[in-house]
């Protein structure tokens, strides 16, 4: 995912080949299984040529800065070139068929060093007078005899490196200004003396000339479709070329050389007379001539056309001063721009590179990017909110460059205006962005920060000078208006125009800035103001020229520009800036120049004085922070107080109200005990009254039992051939018969469950109000004589109600004299059925018995209970009471017996409340499959309810006589 700078091929292992990355790192890759085979770091710059050496075993890569030797074996750099960062490496390379290296440097020396000492064998004399040119091109024959040089000019030096001679100066044709590529075209028949070298120059045409004839042999290419790169295949049939418009073109050289080969026709020659030249420059100096047409493969026509080339005399006696970088010339640009008044758009920003000098310093450009964000700069979009993110950044970036340079540029207010229209130009190119603003900054912003942090009162009174002697009228009504150079000339300079100006306005202008004079600046601000005049002249409100010198106007910049051309020429040289203000100093190359020309007191007192307001922010952040905190505590502490008093306020309140109740449930306990006294005896009588006639109930079903037996007897008697039948009837009767006493014996089992459990509630209801009572004892002592009167009355109905149940018992055993009387009859008349029915009893015992383990469980569960109720009795201290009942129960009939083991009442008679002649249900002969469904329902819920009481039993127990607590834990509120 990184741009590729270089590329290299034909290493020992064919498979493989180098490429060399943007960041700086050099990558092998083998085609074969498309992998990545090493990868190599070093250099700290991109690199721009890899050079290998003919065995494939070494490859020398080259940047900027170094020049390092690798081993293409284990991958490991062998040697390191390091060279003075001002002079910097143009190319180094193997030369073909030799051990020697070649290295070239941008002050135009070249030196050959041995392959294996690396001790340097020679170094190439400098290039006669008059014919220096700055190298960035080579090209070698195959016998690495000859070396070929270019650079920013028409001319090509031709080096034998045997002698160590500048052999030749090869003129290129007046449209070649500079080249950009050197290609020897090889040849199978030379020996490795390659005579044809391909020239790619700035027009985007490749020349392919004899350099031996200096013959223009035929071009590739054309101003309409230009080419890019080129290079030529090993054999040198083919040529490859990539265009400017992304095509890929692929030439044949035998089709380019076809024509040309052919014997030209005769034609007429005009010897003519060539310009004189003494210079032993001009003594190598060679013309290129055309041998033949410039198209030959697109030529219609058979004849040759000869052109002879004038060569420039005055080449080398231009002013150096005019040169600039990229081939252009300063005087001629300023004969265009005076011309056209602006340059053209698509070439605009070279111009501007050119005319600047930007020395383009990536290294110490990195180290102050480096340095991350300006602290000044941190919070720019606060106060600048640009809608573009990248336009922010790209901002932030350039001013903090800016102010890592040097320290004033953190403290100036106005720096991202001025800085910000560069930034929009050059935002995808940041180093050149922020060189032109710091060529401008040291140019045309001379003594600008001379009395920081004032505006520059120097600078603004040349201005004023001149305004004075150009416009005096308008000076005039401008100082009546206490309307200052601060007000009409400041905002201009310190915006460089682009407040007042549109985008094209502001591009013309600076093209005519950046080519003359810094002091041309400050007259296109005065020519500003003067083409301004009648505008100002109405004016007479000092916010009208505030806003007048913000804001943009109807004036027309040409006219301007015209104006300042004017200003520079009728300016005196007493009060002209140009007398006072340098001349154009470009960047210096390598590293930046020192920006000190600001008094440093003052910007190392206002650094201490931000220092000191920012660390008072820390602190008042700091505090503002505990404070908060605090804050947040007190409302989290105050919130739990309230919570807590709003607890004690519930409690309270709950706690008399439990008082009240307790009072009020304190009267209620008393008649509650005292008519459950009343109910537990009445229910005991009930008890044994209901007993008694379950029992007459069932050996009155008995007889009839017995007696319908007898029937079925002599019908089977009578009706011997439907006897089958009868059997089936029988035995159908029989297991309702016992599925039927099977149920009386659990729905007995089941009431009695019910009155235990109702008896243990009442129990429990009696031990709850004797606690109540007992607590509450000390408070009602004067309040027990109103209750022993109450309950001497309540004796007194009971003994009435006692009354009238042993008159209700006194009938009752009157119709059961009566009964047995009726059954002592009758029992004579089944006498004679026992013997028959003996058998049958018995199956129907057995499978009574089948079920007794139902009896079993329900017994051992009813005498846990019991045993339970006894223990919390006994802890309750009333013991005696259930005595007293016991006794009772006793008394009429119940049998009560303790058990052994545990001490507790075992009931064993629980055939009472099933034979109530009030439950029908149990009566029933039919609905078996009924009343089987409903023991078992009532068998669930009395389980359920048992186990209920149990774990409230268990509770109240715990609750009474709780585990210790550990000392650790502790409640809050």
């Amino acid at each position: 995912m990184q741009a590729c700078t270089a590329l290299a091929f034909n290493l020992r292992r064919k498979t493989e080949f180098l490429v060399a990355l943007a960041d700086y790192s050099i990558k092998c890759f083998d085609t074969g299984n498309q992998e990545l085979v090493s990868w190599m770091r070093g250099h700290e710059s991109s690199v721009s040529s890899i050079s290998v050496h003919g065995s494939g075993k070494y490859a020398i890569t080259t940047s900027t800065d170094t020049a390092q030797l690798w081993d293409l074996d284990t991958f490991q750099r062998i040697r390191k070139l390091n060279v003075r960062q001002s002079v910097g490496i143009q190319k180094v390379f193997f030369l073909p068929l030799s051990n020697t290296i070649l290295s070239c440097f941008k002050d135009n020396s070249v030196f050959a060093w041995e392959f294996d000492t690396l001790h340097c064998k020679y170094q190439l004399s400098a290039p006669v007078e008059g014919s220096v040119l700055f190298y960035k091109v080579f090209a070698v024959t195959r016998d690495g005899r000859t070396l070929v040089a270019g650079g920013k000019s028409n001319h090509l030096h031709l080096w034998c490196l045997e002698l160590k001679q500048l052999i030749r100066i090869i003129q290129m044709p007046e449209k070649v200004r500079a080249v950009r590529h050197l290609e020897f075209l090889p040849d199978s028949f030379d020996g490795g003396s390659n005579q044809v070298l391909g020239v790619l120059s700035q027009d985007n045409i490749m020349r392919f000339i004899n350099i031996e004839t200096c013959k223009l042999l035929f071009d590739i290419g054309s101003p309409e479709e230009g080419i890019s790169t080129a290079v030529i295949s090993p054999n040198g049939r083919y040529i490859a070329s990539v265009m400017e418009n992304g095509s890929l073109n692929l030439y044949s050289v035998q089709a380019l050389t076809q024509e040309g080969n052919k014997p030209p026709p005769f034609m007429f020659k005009v010897v003519e007379d060539g310009p004189k030249y003494t210079s032993e420059a001009n003594k190598l100096i060679t013309k290129v001539t055309s041998g033949r047409s410039k198209r030959p493969w697109k030529s219609k026509q058979s004849k040759i056309q000869s052109r002879l080339l004038k060569l420039q005399a005055n080449t080398s006696l231009e002013n150096k001063e005019n040169e600039l970088p990229g081939g252009l010339n300063k005087n001629r640009l300023q004969a265009l721009l005076k011309g056209f008044g602006e340059y053209p758009a698509k070439y605009r920003m070279f111009v501007w590179r050119s005319l600047l000098q930007l020395p383009e310093n990536h290294l110490a450009f990195s180290s102050l990017i480096d340095r991350g964000i300006h602290s000044a700069f941190v919070n720019i979009q606060k106060e600048y909110p640009i809608k573009s993110g990248k336009l922010l950044r790209v901002l932030q970036r350039t001013l903090s460059a800016l102010a890592h340079w040097s320290a004033i540029f953190a403290e100036t207010p106005y720096m991202p205006l001025l800085a910000f229209p560069f930034v929009k130009l050059f935002q995808n190119n940041q180093l050149i962005c922020f060189e032109v603003v710091a060529t401008v900054v040291v140019n045309f912003c001379q003594h600008w920060f001379e009395y920081f942090p004032n505006p520059p009162v120097n600078v603004l009174g040349m201005m004023e000078n001149v305004l004075a002697h150009h416009d005096k009228e308008l000076l005039q009504h401008l100082i009546k208006y206490n309307v200052t150079s601060q007000v009409y000339a400041w905002p201009l300079l310190e915006t460089l125009l682009s407040e007042v100006l549109t985008r094209e306005e502001w591009l013309k202008a600076f093209d005519n800035i950046f080519s003359n004079h810094p002091s041309y600046f400050l007259m296109i601000v005065i020519a500003y103001v003067i083409c301004s005049r009648a505008s100002l002249l109405h004016c007479n409100q000092a916010a009208d020229f505030e806003y007048f010198f913000h804001h943009r106007n109807n004036v027309d910049i040409n006219v301007v520009i015209k104006e300042a051309y004017h200003l520079m020429e009728a300016t005196p040289l007493e009060i002209h800036p140009q007398h006072m203000l340098d001349d154009f100093t470009p960047l210096t190359k390598g590293q930046y120049p020192v920006f000190n020309k600001y008094p440093t007191f003052i910007v190392n007192y206002q650094a201490q004085k931000w220092e000191k307001i920012r660390q008072d922010e820390i602190e008042y952040l700091r505090e503002r922070q505990l404070a908060h905190e605090s804050e947040a505590k007190a409302q989290e502490q105050k919130a739990e107080d309230e919570t807590w008093y709003r607890k004690q306020k519930l409690l309270q309140e709950a706690e008399e109200q439990r008082q009240k109740i307790l009072v009020e449930e304190e009267k209620l306990a008393e008649q509650r005990q005292r008519l459950a006294v009343v109910k537990r005896e009445l229910k005991v009588k009930e008890l044994q009254l209901l007993d008694a006639s379950r029992r007459r109930f069932l050996n009155y079903q008995q007889d009839q039992v017995q007696m319908e037996l007898k029937h079925l007897n002599d019908e089977i008697a009578r009706k011997h051939l439907i006897k089958d039948q009868e059997v089936v009837t029988k035995e159908m009767k029989e297991e309702v018969e016992a599925h039927r006493r099977k149920m009386d014996l659990e729905d007995q089992r089941v009431q009695r469950l019910i009155e235990i459990d109702k008896e243990i509630q009442k129990i429990h209801t009696v031990a709850e109000e004797n606690l109540a009572r007992t607590e509450q004892k000390h408070t009602d002592t004067n309040g027990r004589l109103h209750p022993q009167r109450r309950l001497r009355h309540d004796d007194q109905d009971r003994v009435k109600h006692y009354r009238e149940i042993v008159k209700l018992l006194h009938d009752n055993r009157v119709k059961e004299a009566e009964l047995l009387k009726a059954m002592r009859e009758t029992e004579s008349k089944k006498q004679e059925d026992v013997v028959q029915n003996k058998a049958q009893l018995g199956k129907e015992q057995k499978a009574a018995a089948a079920d007794g383990h139902r009896k079993q469980f329900l017994d051992d569960k009813m005498n846990d209970e019991l045993e339970l109720a006894e223990k919390l009795q006994r802890e309750d201290g009333c013991f005696e009471r259930l005595r007293d009942v016991k006794a009772r129960c006793t008394e009429r009939g119940v049998e009560v017996q303790q058990r052994p083991r545990s001490g507790s009442i075992c009931l064993n008679d629980l055939s009472t409340l099933a034979s109530s002649p009030h439950k029908n249900v149990f009566a029933s002969r039919g609905g078996a499959a009924r009343r089987r469904a409903e023991l078992a329902r009532q068998e669930r819920e009395l389980m359920a309810e048992v186990w209920r009481l149990r774990r409230r039993l268990t509770s109240r127990a715990q609750a009474r006589h709780p585990p210790a607590r550990s000392p650790a834990t502790t409640w809050s509120p």
